[in-house]
């Protein structure tokens, strides 16, 4: 996370995640897609819900590597799809700045494009999000994340203030 960019952060569990892919998928339950095309590697997982959600089994992806920290300008697609998005539902966790979701928006046109979260610099590149964040917050995703152990609060609280236990 950098300092300069962000100073909010918000943490999404996987039990929000998967309630707003659930909200965002009764904005969507009326359309017929003919599959799914997910931006890997945040998309794979909202993907997934939203094909069952849809009962949709047909899933593609669009595998973009960017170099943020090399080359600020620099998207690399490692796998594209061989058609316009005509009748496919185009599927990220997130928009923000616009630069992955403007490549594949010229990729795929014609495809409707969703995001569980949005933020103001990307939010016009796509067709449907469900939550807008500031444009400065960091989003945590569940898998970024590990589950450590915490001792219970008593354990803590007898430990010397050092930190060293005797």
């Amino acid at each position: 996370m950098s300092a300069d960019r962000y100073h909010q952060q918000f943490t999404v569990s996987w039990d929000q995640l998967h309630r707003d892919v659930r909200a965002l998928c009764h904005k969507l339950v009326e359309r017929d897609f003919k599959g799914i095309v997910a931006i890997t590697r945040g998309g794979l997982i909202p993907a997934a819900l939203i094909a069952r959600e849809l009962d949709v089994r047909l899933i593609d992806t669009v595998c973009i590597k960017s170099y943020d920290h090399m080359d600020q300008n620099r998207l690399e697609v490692v796998k594209g799809v061989d058609h316009n998005g005509a009748g496919w539902l185009l599927v990220d966790d997130l928009v923000d700045t616009g630069r992955t979701a403007r490549a594949v928006r010229d990729m795929l046109p014609r495809a409707h494009f969703v995001t569980v979260y949005a933020k103001p610099e990307g939010r016009p590149l796509v067709d449907q999000y469900l939550t807008e964040v500031a444009q400065d917050c960091w989003i945590q995703f569940p898998w970024d994340m590990g589950i450590a152990y915490v001792e219970p609060l008593v354990e803590q609280l007898r430990q010397p203030a050092d930190g060293r236990s005797d």
